[in-house]
């Protein structure tokens, strides 16, 4: 079964294909991703590895945690589940805009409480 490793302290020069080449000395790895920031197109710093089995992963932290990468030292542990968030809100009611709220008889905005 896979094995999934966060790599955080990433270099932004860092590329995925360099991430999966270090990676590799350690065994197979089926992907390596590195989180893009959405707004800049640039690194946010940190990634996943995920490694084929067990054994291998075990090998990767203890090969490269605390270690030296592309000129960072770097993190690596095992990955946690991504936790579930609230939704976030833009807008609407929440942010001082505009709202209908039938029960109130139709108030705008904020002024009317």
């Amino acid at each position: 079964m896979n094995k999934k490793l966060y790599v955080g302290g990433l270099s932004y020069s860092s590329t995925e294909g360099s991430l999966k080449d270090a990676f590799s000395q350690a065994g197979a790895v089926v992907s390596a991703i590195i989180i893009m920031d959405k707004m800049t197109g640039r690194s946010k710093g940190f990634g996943f590895v995920e490694m084929t089995t067990e054994e291998e992963a075990t090998a990767a932290i203890e090969m490269f945690n605390g270690k030296e990468l592309d000129g960072r030292t770097i993190t690596v542990n095992e990955a946690r589940p991504q936790e579930d968030r609230p939704k976030r809100s833009f807008g609407g009611s929440n942010g001082g805009g505009r709202s209908f709220d039938r029960n109130q008889g139709g108030s705008r905005g904020g002024s009317n409480w």
